[in-house]
Order: C-alpha cells, then structure tokens, then sequence
C-alpha cells in the first residue's frame, strides 16, 4: 500500500526534509551528545522520538501554510506513555523521556502535570489540552495508529530501549537528569536544523579539544614574566608560588567537590587555572567552565586567561534575548568558557530549550566558581544539591573559590563535605595579614555618635592613597560630593554601578596610574568594586557589611604590602537618616558582624574560624526561599525557573552617550534605529549599559527600543537616552537621575 511521506521541514538549503531523515540525524547526534553524560541510549530514543507528532496530516497542513496552532510536541510524548506504560518500577526511568520530548519547543512540564493531558490526546480524536494552548497533531487511537505505521516504515527495527533504573535523592536530582537528558535533544534539534542551512555549523559553533599541555607550558611561562615584573615584596612572590604549586599538585586528585580558601592576593585567580588544567589532565575533562559573580569586571579576567588559552568563549550576556538572537554562546562547546553565576546556576534550574541547551557541555567538566561567597544564602540549599549531582554524577569537578568560604554545611539538612586545596590556609591568613582594622561601632544603636559621612570625607581629604565603600548609591554620591569639595580637582573618583562598565574600567585604570605615580588618590565606592578589582590604597574605610565584604574591603588595603606599619582598615556605621543597606539579607548579615564585634571588640578578620562561626550563625536562619522550596516539591519547572533567580531586580536598561564611548554610542543608535534591536548590538552595547530602577525617569528621558525580529514593539527592557538628555550622563557620576529616588534598593 502506498505510505504518505511525512516532512519535518518544508525549507532548507536542499529542499523539504523528510521525517525520517531529521530524526535520524537528530538521533545520531543526540546520542553522540548522550554518551557525554553516560546515556547515550536515552538521548538517541529522545532524538528518534521527539517529532513522532510530524507524522500526521495535520501537521503536513502546517507546513504547506494551512495550518496554524499546531503541537507536535505533545503527542510524542503521548504515544510513549501509552505504548510502554510507565507502571511505579519504571516511572521514574521514563519520566525525563516522556519530559524532554513534550518540552522540545515550549519548555518543560512534569510528568505528573502531564499524564491526564496525555491519555486524552492518546484516547480522543476530539482532544484539545495541550498545554501550549494549540491544537495536538494526532489525537485519537486511529491517527496514532497511522503515525506509528509511518513510523515503522521509515525504522523497521527499532525497539524502546530498556532504561536502567533512577533513585534519584532529591528533586533538584530529579529534575536535572531530566534538563541533562533535554539538553542533548534540544541541542542535537537545533544543531541538525541548522545543518540544513550551513553545512559547517558545527565546525563554527565549537572550539578545539582543550589541549591542556600546550595551556600549562604558557601558564607557567605567563606566570614566570608576572613573577620577574612584581612590584610586591620577595615574601609575598614566595607565597604567591607556593599557592600556584600546591593548586598544581592537588590537580591530580580524582574528580568531586573542592574548595580553595586563601586570602586576598595570593594569586588565586592563576592558582586555580593550575589545579583545573592538571585536574583536567589527570581525569580526561574537557573543558574549564569559569563562573564569575555578576558584577565582577568580567574584562579583566577574560584579558588574562585569553592569554593563556586563546579559544576563550566569553558568555556573560546579562540579558534573555529572544531565539533568534541567541547563537553560538548558547552551546558553551569551547575548551574554556567564561561566564558570570547568573548564567551558569540559573541554567541548572531553567525550563526553557534555549537555556538548557548547553548543560550537556557542563558534564565532565572543572568548574571554577570565583568569589562564591556571592550566592544568595536563600538559593544555597538548592544549588548545594544541584552541584552535589554534578560532581556526584556528571563527573565533574566544582571548585569554590574566596577568602570567605560559605560553609553550606551549617545549613539545615545540607550535603556538603568538599577537599580544602591549602588545608592549612590558616598559616596563610596569619602571614597575609596586612592590615589593622578599627571597628568605630558602638554597642547602642544611636545614630547620633556614629560619624556622618562629611565627617569621613572630612578624614578622606586629608590621605593621598584612600578609598572608603559604602552600601548604597545615595551614599556614595553624599560622601563623593563632600570629598569633592574638599580636595583639589581630579584627585577624587566615583565607582558605582551608574557608570556604565566601560567608564568603570577607564576609572579603574586611570586610578591604577595614579596610585602607581604616588599621585593622591581618593576613591569612594559602592560593593561593585569589590569582586576582582585589583586596587591597593594605604587605607580604607568601610561602611558596616556582611563580613565577606568587610574582608574583601581590607583585601584592596596594602594589597602588595607596602605599607611598612600596615594598612589601616576602618569599619563604621553612618550616621545618616533613613535606610542604610541595601536588602533584609545584607542587613541580617551585617548585624551578625556587629553582634560578634559586641561580644569580642578585638575581632580578627584574618581567622577562618571567625568566617565559620560567622556563616554558622548566618546559616542557621538561612530558610531556603519558600516559592522555590514549593516549586521543586511539586517538580514545577516553570514555577521553579521563575524562583531560581541570582538577580531578583534587574531595572531597566539604559545606553548612554558616555564621553569615552562617543562614537559607539552613535554607532548604537543608529543601529538600533535603522535594524532594531539584535544579540550582536547588544553585546556591542553593553560597555555603554546602566541598569536603572526609576522605571517612570527613564521612560520621561529616553526612548525605548525594540527587538529587530517583532513587526510590533516587544519590551525589550532596553532604552536609549535621548537626543538632548545627555546632561543626565555625567563624566565624573554617571547616570544622573534629576528625581532621586527616595531609597535605593539595589547598589
């Protein structure tokens, strides 16, 4: 009897593609991606079944434009559950099939949310549940039966394998065998679709094998030129090899958790580039995933590893672009990748394909996690798990690097038993001490006899090498102005997050010279300086903080020992009216410090005891954020990709017309207008991007701008200042709101 041929595809470079030839292809592949997380078999069934709903004339329709509103997706799905009827031994097992294949193009849904719509649309040729909200390609016995018919006919042989059995020991566990499993469909599904179009897609969308050899005879030869180029004292380049070795050796431990705590410039940032290339060496991983916080001035780094290893791919867009726009970045199929903690943790509990799409590439793996004290304390007992099941059954290699290790296992109910890198990093923390800290608290909570800010930039006025860090913009700009007014021009600087990166990195360098030259230097910031910025001044002052941000404050205070008395750390609380932090986390936190300080006013911040009874306390009333806990007990993986979030407030986004950057940002906005907005104009933007929280300011001085592909305008999130506003860009503050907002929230 005559079969139909069912098509995947109408367009591509050599005609309509068949479905028999897209789920091959996509099979192959999928497996390929498979055998990279050890279920090769599962990821090809995934790739072999997932546009089973193309084999229908409904679907057909869709192709020749008849059609629209039709889910293919689902009734994949569907045909599976009916045929091999998961019973309570084999749920669990078929579960992230039946999962990855419903969720290929509309995100993930849980099995149990999904098994009444599944057995309609199997059992009624009049269904119409499909979570997208369209229409099923197959519903009823008859049209499945025809589908699987077609189906026979293009693969005689195939047979469902059998899947081993899964105990997964959590939902986070649970959930992310099934976004691991989703990852090599949805990837393999993009890949073979634009294969179709650009034969050498996947020659351009990965980077070379790691060749970790080759990477560590130019690390030690990077490092030897920075050792004989040191200005810091012979001490402090002894100490700063010994780390580079001991990370060197620890390399070629076998694969699991790690953490390296050491304090502030002992060269941790190449320390650790040693361990993961002799780690990767010794356990056949592929590559090296770096994940910086948010804020840290990602150029910098990314400037010192591409020396090292030129076929860096840098994924630090801050943004969710719309499909089209987001390319190669979305594989991370490169031998080192670099990228901020949004990006990487958010991955692992995203919903959507095109964010899943590069957690294939993460198994087999040595993850370098900078500065982790930065994780939110509401999202560690999730991420504990999560990272706990990467190293558990992923083979890969998670190192948490800081001076202030997070010990998570104060947490209530955590798992986290990681190898210390330099167990006795205390020796270290004694020998690095560089600083005397004065904490100007008082055990009472007036206000009144805490210092106000103009008396700090009273004392800041009188140093040539000072920087003091506050927690929040409104004080910065109080404490700037004050200083400013006090000192002669060009001797004072501003650093918060209303300056737009570029400007930022052009601060930050133009500092560097002048406290190279000795010239005097007065700098007054927000945290954003903290992360990775590395600066030396002869004091600082610091507002009261979480203490991981009290010691990285006293981190940039005689960094290269200079200072023969030592540098001079002061932490105090202003005395200014209304808030004076930045959230209820950082508040509790500072407040833990404060208590500590009450109970033993001779407090060493140089003590990694004092850091573990600081996170013991802080831990102990850490409850996990309650929407996310709900999310995952009911394995919701929207609900759960909408809680999991590092950066809750976000702003809107704002181009500016920084002088520095004057040609860009006509570049920019001529872009913008002619083509709209794109993934390339926006990475091409970003040196010239402020977040901003005045939603109402922004939309009365800058104009909107849309993404390229909408034919009406989405919000982007995006605006542009406009033509005539460029007053509100100042060369010294950044952006200038004219309204000030009552409170700043964010810093």
């Amino acid at each position: 009897g005559f079969m139909e041929i069912f098509y995947a595809k109408s367009n591509s470079l050599n005609g309509p593609v068949t479905n028999r030839e897209h789920l091959t292809r996509v099979a192959e592949l999928a497996g390929t991606f498979g055998q990279e997380i050890g279920r090769e078999l599962e990821a090809s069934a995934a790739g072999q079944l997932h546009d089973f709903g193309k084999n229908s004339t409904r679907f057909a329709g869709v192709l020749n434009g008849t059609n629209h509103h039709v889910d293919h997706a689902l009734p994949g799905a569907a045909f599976l559950y009916a045929r091999f009827p998961p019973d309570q031994r084999s749920g669990p097992a078929f579960a992230p099939l039946i999962e990855s294949i419903q969720g290929h193009h509309d995100g993930l849904v849980s099995l149990n949310s999904l098994s009444s719509s599944l057995r309609v649309t199997w059992n009624d040729p009049q269904a119409d549940c499909c979570p997208s909200g369209k229409v099923p390609s197959l519903r009823g016995h008859d049209e499945f039966l025809t589908a699987w018919q077609a189906f026979r006919a293009d693969f005689p042989s195939w047979k469902m394998p059998r899947l081993p059995k899964r105990c997964p020991q959590n939902n986070v566990e649970d959930m992310l065998d099934t976004r691991m499993l989703f990852s090599c469909l949805v990837d393999a599904d993009y890949c073979v679709s634009a294969l179709d179009n650009d034969p050498d897609y996947l020659k351009k969308s990965a980077g070379a094998p790691l060749d970790a050899d080759a990477a560590l005879y130019t690390l030690d030869a990077y490092c030897a030129g920075l050792r004989a180029s040191s200005q810091a004292d012979s001490a402090l380049n002894r100490i700063r090899t010994e780390v580079y070795d001991a990370c060197g050796k620890a390399g070629q431990q076998p694969c699991g958790l790690f953490t390296l705590t050491a304090p502030t410039g002992v060269g941790k940032t190449l320390a650790m580039l040693h361990f993961a290339l002799h780690h990767c060496k010794e356990n056949g991983l592929r590559r090296i995933i770096v994940v910086l916080p948010f804020l840290t001035l990602a150029e910098q780094s990314e400037k010192e590893y591409a020396n090292i290893l030129p076929d860096l791919l840098v994924d630090h867009s801050q943004k969710s672009l719309p499909d089209s726009a987001r390319e190669l970045a979305a594989r991370w199929d490169a031998p080192m990748v670099l990228t901020t903690s949004v990006r990487f943790f958010e991955s692992l509990f995203a919903d959507q394909p095109t964010d899943c799409r590069k957690l294939h590439n993460i198994a087999n793996s040595v993850v370098l996690f900078d500065e982790a004290q930065s994780l939110p304390a509401d999202l560690a007992p999730a991420t504990v798990q999560a990272v706990n099941t990467l190293c558990r059954k992923y083979h890969c290699s998670m190192v948490f690097s800081t001076a202030t290790q997070p010990d998570f296992s104060a947490l209530p109910g955590a798992r986290w038993t990681p190898q210390e890198i330099l167990p006795d990093n205390a020796v270290l923390y004694q020998t690095m001490r560089r600083v005397h800290v004065e904490w100007r608290l008082f055990k009472n909570t007036g206000r009144s006899q805490n210092p106000s800010l103009a008396d700090i930039a009273a004392e800041m006025a009188g140093q040539a090498s000072v920087c003091a860090i506050v927690n929040l913009r409104r004080h910065a700009q109080t404490l700037f102005a004050a200083l400013r007014s006090l000192c002669p021009e060009g001797e004072v600087f501003l650093l918060t997050t209303d300056l737009c990166p570029a400007h930022r990195l052009a601060v930050v360098e133009e500092i560097k010279q002048r406290l190279k030259d000795k010239k005097p230097c007065r700098v007054v910031a927000t945290q954003c300086i903290e992360a990775g910025v590395d600066l030396d001044f002869d004091r600082m002052y610091r507002a009261l903080a979480p203490l991981e941000a009290v010691i990285q404050a006293a981190g940039r205070c005689n960094r290269n020992g200079r200072c023969p008395q030592g540098g001079q750390v002061v932490v105090f609380e202003p005395g200014e009216s209304g808030r004076l932090y930045p959230g209820d986390s950082y508040e509790r936190a500072a407040q833990i410090v404060k208590g500590l300080w009450a109970e033993n006013p001779a407090l060493d911040i140089n003590s990694p005891a004092l850091t573990q009874e600081y996170y013991r306390r802080f831990f102990r009333t850490a409850a996990g954020k309650s929407s996310l806990q709900k999310a995952l007990e009911s394995k919701n993986y929207h609900d759960t990709a909408k809680e999991y979030r590092l950066i809750t407030t976000t702003g809107v986004q704002v181009i500016v017309p920084w002088q520095g950057a004057a040609d860009l940002f006509r570049q920019v906005r001529g872009e913008a207008a002619a083509t709209g907005l794109t993934s390339a104009l926006l990475r091409k933007a970003a040196p010239i991007t402020v977040s901003c929280f005045d939603r109402n300011w922004v939309e009365q001085h800058a104009e909107p701008l849309c993404f390229a592909s909408s034919r009406h305008c989405t919000e982007s999130g995006f605006y542009i200042l406009n033509a005539g506003q460029e007053h509100c860009y100042d060369n010294a503050t950044g952006l200038t709101l004219t309204s000030s907002l009552p409170e700043d929230f964010m810093v």
